[in-house]
């Protein structure tokens, strides 16, 4: 009797496969479209956008503009792209904060220009959105 019981549990697996496949089909599609509208939200509250290279419209060439505005400007002579480029190098340190102002200064930036500019870019980051995307962008590129 326990290998008749086993035929018939082996039918009734295969009679329900389809039912599964389409089950996890739908799963699946409801996950694109969540998916989706994850990614419609943030580019909403991203101004919509759709950046070229480095965050903005590519220009002639595809060359393209670096931002602009005083949130954009150097602090203490230490430009954005710097700071970016400073702080993912830290990860040759596994992380090490400490690690810093060496870093920077192999760079040519000074310890009290870092200091300042550590601060400065941090503070611009948390309050200006185009200044953080910037940064994310230049980050993952360095």
């Amino acid at each position: 009797m326990g290998i008749f019981k086993q035929i018939k549990d082996m039918k009734d697996m295969v009679n329900a496969a389809p039912g599964l496949v389409q089950q996890a089909q739908q799963l699946g599609a409801q996950a694109q479209q969540m998916a989706a509208a994850q990614q419609a939200a943030a580019q909403a509250q991203y101004g919509g956008q759709q950046p070229g290279a480095f965050g903005q419209a590519a220009g002639a060439f595809g060359q393209t503009a670096a931002p602009a505005g005083p949130d954009f400007e150097p602090i203490d002579n230490v430009s954005l792209d710097q700071f970016a480029a400073v702080t993912k190098a830290v990860a040759a340190f596994n992380y090490d904060g400490s690690k810093l102002p060496q870093i920077a200064a192999s760079r040519g930036i000074p310890e009290y220009a870092w200091e300042s500019a550590c601060n400065g870019w941090n503070e611009r980051i948390k309050s200006n959105p185009a200044v953080a995307q910037r940064y994310n962008q230049l980050y993952r590129a360095s």
